[in-house]
């Protein structure tokens, strides 16, 4: 860090504590290269009382400072993106004291992405037959670039064969003559590539070994990747990449194929992209393993045939574990979710027409009083029993007494003349409106908060749909008379009219 920085954070602290920290005085220290490691100590202008050394920052960066001051950190090839040219990391380094005294120092990296050349391994010999056309494909787990970046592949004209042909994708071709081929036996021919990513054209040099085939080899089989165990769960893939070559010639390769020890293996997930490229690709669905198994090894044997017969083969052992079927629970939370939804909905529904047949009864109870009475006598002697009908309406008739009595006349609501009070209605209409707004507040509440699969995973689902469903089943219902009629189940959107915050999925 440039002096000025450090006169700038020493006159910052000297008010406060004359201690500050001592850093590397080179120019641009703080600026760093991927892989380029840096090391230095760290210490304080009086170094008269030790100090602990700490740092805070740079979590997940890899870098280390001991209590002592020694600071080391080499920024990984992985710490920037192929598409990021820098990135700051700021980090404060602090030196403390027994007593309590401390000093702290901001300091910002700067890291610069390094673009790596690409990597070409040893590759196989590329054995080639009289008068043949012979193909040889470099792998691409033979030429490959650390960085991710595309890559293509040259010749170097110079070095190629006359007839030899190689592509920006690696394959190369030659039919050698007789005299090209006979002079392989003493004359052994290695031919360089290069190889160039992109964009920054870094390149390598690469060298394929050409050799003439005097037996009939067997082909060559390689896996991608090769692991020969694996353990997968019955709902993860398993692939693989099944790259074939043949040292007497690719054309020679008859047949490329697998056998399963478990027969439910359909030989379709074997896909094959060229003569000399297959693709695996297998899950085992939620049915493949048995619940009382827990987990169900397969061998997998890769082969491959020449036209002479000559086999090659790989064996991959797959152990699959039994797994939840999270699809399926998802539908049938769903389905819960959805009943539960709907039966609200019906009841909210029931309750809105009942609220208005309540409305309805009660207003006409109400009227009732006006033309309605009833004459009572009391005292006196009783002579006989007879109608007597009421204006204006002729129909309704009471009975009365007749003979010596005195007479009161008293006026009731339509509810009492059939034994029931007005005050009942009331209080039915009450517990109607009551039992409503419970259920839209609590249907809002469980529609909103379960709109998500992943809710519905948690265990307060049960619960809360438990908790609806206590509601569904008031005790207030008995004595609201609702309607014994079937009610259809309500659509979605139909829900959402009620509930808008329902959810479809």
């Amino acid at each position: 860090m440039r002096i000025s920085v450090l006169v700038f954070f020493f006159l910052c602290g000297t008010s406060a504590f004359s201690q500050q920290l001592i850093f590397p005085d080179a120019p641009n220290w703080t600026h760093l290269d991927e892989g380029k490691p840096i090391t230095f100590q760290l210490s304080v202008s009086d170094n008269s009382t030790p100090a602990r050394f700490s740092l805070e920052g740079g979590n997940g960066s890899g870098m280390q400072l001991d209590s002592v001051g020694h600071f080391t950190w080499t920024p990984s090839y992985e710490f920037l993106t192929r598409l990021e040219k820098q990135k700051e990391v700021s980090v404060i380094f602090q030196a403390e004291w027994k007593d309590g005294k401390r000093v702290r120092q901001p300091i910002n990296f700067m890291v610069h992405n390094v673009n790596r050349p690409p990597i070409v391994e040893e590759l196989p010999p590329f054995y080639v037959k009289q008068n043949t056309l012979s193909r040889y494909q470099i792998p691409v787990d033979y030429a490959r670039d650390p960085d991710g970046d595309l890559i293509i592949i040259k010749p170097r004209e110079s070095q190629m064969p006359e007839g030899a042909v190689l592509t920006p994708a690696g394959q190369l071709t030659w039919s050698p003559s007789r005299t090209q081929f006979h002079s392989l036996k003493t004359n052994p021919l290695t031919i360089e590539f290069i190889v160039e990513d992109q964009p920054d054209k870094a390149v390598t040099l690469g060298k394929i070994r050409v050799a003439q085939t005097q037996l009939d080899l067997p082909p060559d089989l390689l896996l991608v990747p090769s692991d020969s165990l694996w353990v997968v769960k019955e709902n993860e893939v398993v692939y693989f990449k099944v790259y074939v070559s043949d040292p007497n010639g690719d054309d020679n390769i008859d047949q490329v194929g697998f056998v399963s020890s478990d027969g439910r293996v359909p030989k379709s997930v074997l896909k094959e992209n060229s003569k000399v490229q297959q693709e695996f690709t297998w899950l085992p669905g939620y049915d493949f393993v048995d619940e009382a198994e827990k987990k169900k090894a397969v061998l997998f044997t890769f082969f491959a045939f020449d036209k002479s017969n000559n086999r090659v083969q790989r064996r991959v052992r797959v152990t699959v574990n039994d797994t939840e079927n999270v699809e399926e629970k998802d539908k049938s939370l769903y389905q819960k979710y959805f009943n539960s939804m709907a039966a609200t909905k019906i009841l909210v529904d029931l309750l809105d027409q009942n609220n208005e047949r309540l409305e309805a009864t009660y207003k006409t109870a109400r009227k009732g009083k006006k033309n309605r009475t009833i004459l009572s006598a009391s005292l006196g002697a009783v002579t006989g029993l007879s109608p007597v009908v009421l204006q204006p309406d002729p129909s309704k008739t009471v009975s009365v007494i007749g003979g010596t009595s005195v007479f009161t006349l008293n006026s009731l609501e339509a509810g009492q003349v059939i034994g029931r009070s007005s005050n009942e209605y009331q209080n039915k209409i009450k517990a109607n409106r009551d039992l409503r707004t419970q259920l839209q507040l609590k249907g809002n509440f469980f529609a909103r908060k379960y709109a998500l699969k992943s809710a519905r995973r948690s265990s307060e689902f049960d619960m809360d749909r438990d908790e609806l469903v206590r509601l569904l089943n008031s005790d207030q219902l008995t004595s609201l008379e609702l309607s014994a009629q079937l009610q259809a189940v309500p659509k979605v959107k139909d829900i959402k009219k009620t509930f808008s915050d329902f959810s479809e999925e």
